[in-house]
């Protein structure tokens, strides 16, 4: 997965360009893209697809000719979709187009302006204090033309037409954490999940912030229809504890599944509320569609210091971190795809599972005393008003042992599958 970060880093990614399409041809090496292209100026919901931005070289030249700030350096250096500009001028007058952190001097900060036309630069506080009157030399080769939006999805085929959605953006630039971080464990999570006959159908989503996944969800209106549960990745590869935010429903089978799994995992994490604001789960959730997604994040948005700058660079991903989160995605499908409801053909009482080969065959394990008991409450509560997870949410124990239990429990004819 760090590799695969890497590799993407360079790139000039934006809402639209040959960036988003050189990103999606690598994804493409390890998964089989579909890769669709929608043209400037089509009706996506409330939206209208913008004009394809492309970029060749920037920089600002001093009087000597050196590069004080260089495009070739670090695509971040130029403000997004900045407008071709070629000029000479002082100093004060370029100095409205710079944007610099001064609380943090040494860094270059990441920004954009995708809907208004204008032209900019980004650099080190540091380097700015010690620029000198001018002339500068200011040259921005780009082009904002007609073109399209570029966006790919590649599916897990499962036994059932219903889907689960992971999304991940693939608009930033020369940003590790946010969001490669997120494209390197959809793509692992994709091939593993491939080896796994899963039940349902899952489909990646990699495509710009906003304005992709707004048109995604205009053009599959009869699709998202499908969508059982989702998740949206991002900053999947910082060092900090894992964060789940939760759909708009608050209580969707994704929540109460992501939930169950960094709670009996062990993991720090933190669970916290839906709102109307961060990455794309806010066009997932919106009222028309309202559909179950939520996010996952190591630490969200805005939440540490190298986020949006020239800090977030490969060695700030830790591919512990991207290793722990693929982990948790990996144990969520677990139970979205195991969790059923069953009826208990032997209500009456406790059955007796000696006889039946059931306690004989957890002698010696570890975990026998948590086995037994997920027997007992899956036994219990299967009155085809329960789920798995509700049971293991009751009996705080882990999905997975109360699932192994009901596999077991209906091989022993003790259980039948139900609808809820």
């Amino acid at each position: 997965m760090r590799d695969l970060v890497a590799r993407l880093y360079p790139l000039c990614r934006s809402i639209t360009g040959d960036g988003v399409r050189r990103t999606l041809e690598i994804i493409g090496e390890s998964l089989r893209l579909q890769v669709r292209e929608v043209p400037t100026g089509t009706q996506v919901l409330d939206w209208t697809v913008p004009r394809e931005w492309n970029i060749r070289d920037a920089y600002v030249k001093d009087a000597s000719g050196n590069r004080v700030v260089d495009f070739a350096a670090s695509n971040l250096h130029v403000v997004g979709y900045s407008v071709p500009v070629s000029a000479t001028m002082t100093l004060d007058e370029l100095r409205p187009h710079l944007h610099t952190l001064p609380e943090q001097p040494a860094l270059v900060p990441y920004r954009t302006s995708y809907y208004a036309e204008t032209w900019g630069f980004c650099l080190a506080h540091d380097t700015l204090e010690g620029l000198p009157d001018g002339p500068y030399e200011v040259m921005i080769d780009s082009t904002l033309a007609d073109g399209h939006l570029t966006y790919g999805e590649h599916v897990v085929p499962g036994r059932v037409a219903e889907e689960v959605l992971v999304s991940c953006h693939v608009c930033h630039p020369s940003l590790a954490n946010d969001n490669l971080a997120g494209v390197a464990v959809a793509v692992r999570l994709a091939r593993r999940l491939a080896g796994a006959d899963p039940w349902y159908t899952y489909r990646f989503l990699f495509a710009p912030g906003t304005i992709g996944a707004i048109t995604w969800l205009a053009r599959n209106r009869e699709r998202a229809g499908r969508i059982k549960h989702g998740l949206v990745l991002a900053c999947a590869g910082d060092r900090g504890p894992l964060t789940y935010k939760r759909s708009r429903r608050g209580d969707a089978e994704i929540d109460r599944a992501v939930r169950h799994v960094l709670r009996t995992s062990g993991r720090a994490h933190t669970v916290v509320d839906f709102s109307p604001y961060g990455y794309d789960e806010r066009q997932f959730c919106s009222p028309g569609f309202d559909l179950p997604v939520g996010s996952l994040t190591r630490t969200p948005y805005a939440g540490y210091p190298e986020y949006h700058t020239s800090a977030d660079d490969p060695d700030f991903v830790s591919p512990g971190a991207m290793a722990d989160t693929l982990e948790t995605c990996w144990e969520v499908t677990r139970v979205l795809e195991d969790n059923r409801a069953y009826l208990n053909l032997s209500p009456y009482g406790e059955p007796q599972l000696g006889r039946r080969g059931l306690y004989g065959s957890l002698g010696g394990r570890s975990d026998t005393k948590e086995a037994q008991m997920a027997m007992l409450w899956v036994l219990n509560l299967s009155d085809g008003r329960h789920s798995l997870l509700d049971i293991a949410e009751r009996s705080d124990l882990p999905f997975g042992a109360v699932a192994e239990a009901a596999r077991a429990l209906r091989g022993s004819g003790l259980l039948k599958e139900c609808s809820l």
